[in-house]
């Protein structure tokens, strides 16, 4: 039985450090399919969020001001600490799956990653993991 975070996470995601490029971000999420990318510090702390919302603002940004000719020159040249998001909720292995649940219902959030008391990235548990949940309990 699923009972805490731990149980349904994806251990290990695909994360990128601060230094990043949006161009690096784009295309991690394009080859591996991912909406989500933590991004870490050399010593693997959690320091902000990726999403493909602020990644197609960004990218509609600067193509709105520079043209398309110019996106993957920019791309290359905007770090993603410079616009991943710092205010997002994360969680702990130990928490219960039906108060992160809860949670995702309550605040909409695509994804929650998991840290250790530390803040050190662990893991990272999205929406989709509970709707393949769902899948597998109706199944």
């Amino acid at each position: 039985m699923l009972n805490t975070v731990t149980d349904l996470m994806t251990a290990d995601p695909f994360a990128v450090s601060l230094k990043a490029s949006l161009k690096d971000a784009h295309e991690l999420m394009r080859e591996k399919n991912i909406r989500h990318i933590p991004v870490i510090d050399d010593h693997g702390i959690l320091q902000g969020m990726l999403t493909q919302k602020i990644m197609i603002a960004k990218v509609m940004g600067i193509m709105a001001t520079f043209g398309a000719n110019a996106l993957e020159r920019k791309e290359k040249y905007t770090l993603v600490e410079d616009i991943m998001a710092t205010d997002f909720a994360s969680t702990q292995p130990n928490k219960s799956l039906a108060e992160v649940a809860e949670f995702f219902v309550s605040n909409r959030h695509g994804c929650m990653p998991v840290v250790d008391k530390n803040n050190k990235l662990l893991g990272i548990l999205t929406s989709s993991d509970f709707v393949r949940l769902a899948a597998a309990l109706l199944s």
